[in-house]
């Protein structure tokens, strides 16, 4: 087993589970994982940080696994702020002051807010393909078509034909996104069925359709977090220790090597990972243990 432990925490919107291993009292390290994975995805990560005498905890976000809502009323939104609001709501409900924080896909993004609007919060951060906040006002510019056509599920999820799909053939959908977006990863078909039953979650799908509708302004989000949209709006910078690791061959959007540098002031460290694919802490633990632990030293 990767993780030792499994743990719950209420916070004011979400019940959270989450999986743990280490000593309590090393430096805290808080790994979140993307779409459409889990917690899954750091199962080698988390003994090699383990073993450096680290605490290591990986939430299931919002509609995946056990994590479930408080409120039946309460909005299933998947936009970016109610993320990073998710991830510092579970430090506090855990008594956690700060931590080493590491993610990719929505997990980065999360990590990313984090890091930029909290930084007495965060001493260090590992971003699967960068700056991760979306520039919302921004959403509607085309980008280059190459990139535009790995897009294709976030267009689909804008049609009610699209949720359907997703409700009704989440398994193959979800599959078929691991295989197109890691197309080096001969392990994809064969590590899906492990993560699989998170994509069943009973707010899986309302949360992942509200996310990808937000990002282009087609839903409005949940009102309680506009205040973290707001700053997130204005590309705040990100001040902490940061590696940034990008995916030699990611098959959706394509690798952004040195695109927003500009975007980090404080000490900072970019590595590009060959023939890797969107799922990085799977398919090279390695470096991505690497990369965290470089943060501790």
């Amino acid at each position: 087993m990767s993780f030792t432990s499994f743990g719950r925490i209420t916070t004011p919107v979400l019940d959270i589970a989450y999986e743990f291993s280490g000593d309590p009292g090393g430096t805290t390290i808080i790994l979140l994982h993307g779409f459409p994975y889990d917690v899954r995805a750091f199962d080698e990560v988390a003994p090699l940080l383990a073993d450096q005498d680290a605490f290591v905890l990986a939430p299931y976000l919002r509609g995946f696994g056990p994590t479930r809502f408080l409120d039946d009323t309460t909005i299933r939104s998947g936009q970016q702020g109610a993320l990073g609001q998710d991830l510092i709501d579970f430090m506090d409900g855990l008594n956690i002051e700060k931590a080493v924080v590491a993610g990719y896909d929505w997990g980065g993004r999360a990590a990313c807010i984090a890091a930029a609007l909290e930084p007495g919060r965060v001493s260090g951060l590992v971003s699967v393909g960068g700056y991760n906040m979306q520039n919302l006002a921004s959403a509607g510019e085309p980008v280059d078509p190459e990139w535009e056509r790995t897009y294709w599920y976030q267009y689909y999820f804008q049609s009610e034909r699209g949720r359907r799909g997703l409700d009704r053939n989440r398994d193959e959908l979800c599959e078929l996104l691991w295989r197109i977006w890691s197309p080096t990863w001969r392990g994809a078909s064969q590590a899906f069925p492990a993560s699989a039953p998170s994509l069943h979650n009973p707010d899986f799908v309302d949360v992942v359709i509200h996310s990808y509708r937000h990002r282009y302004g087609l839903v409005e989000g949940d009102p309680q977090y506009q205040g973290f949209e707001d700053l997130i709006a204005q590309e705040p910078q990100i001040t902490v220790p940061t590696v940034v690791l990008e995916a030699g061959d990611d098959g959706v959007g394509g690798t952004n090597v040195c695109e927003d540098r500009e975007h980090f002031t404080g000490r900072y460290d970019q590595r590009v990972l060959p023939s890797i694919g969107h799922n990085v802490p799977q398919e090279n633990p390695q470096a991505f243990a690497d990369a965290v632990l470089s943060l501790l030293t």
